[in-house]
């Protein structure tokens, strides 16, 4: 997922492996279950990841700190 990695450079290898599992995963059950618009399921890193991490640029959490992506749809 180069999207993500280009604007979250310091990612350690198992987020970069569990990115890029969320991308198959949202990808096998959209194919199942229409998430995203079949439209717009090619955009999914920039459309609906980047937007749900951005948060994380001007945020910094503290270890165990749990947040809620309530979404609008």
């Amino acid at each position: 997922m180069s999207c993500i990695e280009k604007y979250f450079t310091g990612l350690t290898e198992e987020q970069k492996v569990r990115f890029n599992q969320f991308e198959e995963i949202y990808n096998y059950w959209n194919e199942r279950v229409n998430i995203i618009s079949r439209k717009d399921i090619k955009n999914l890193c920039i459309h609906h990841i980047l937007h749900s991490l951005a948060i994380a640029k001007v945020l910094h959490f503290n270890p165990g700190t749990r947040i809620m992506d309530g979404g609008t749809g």
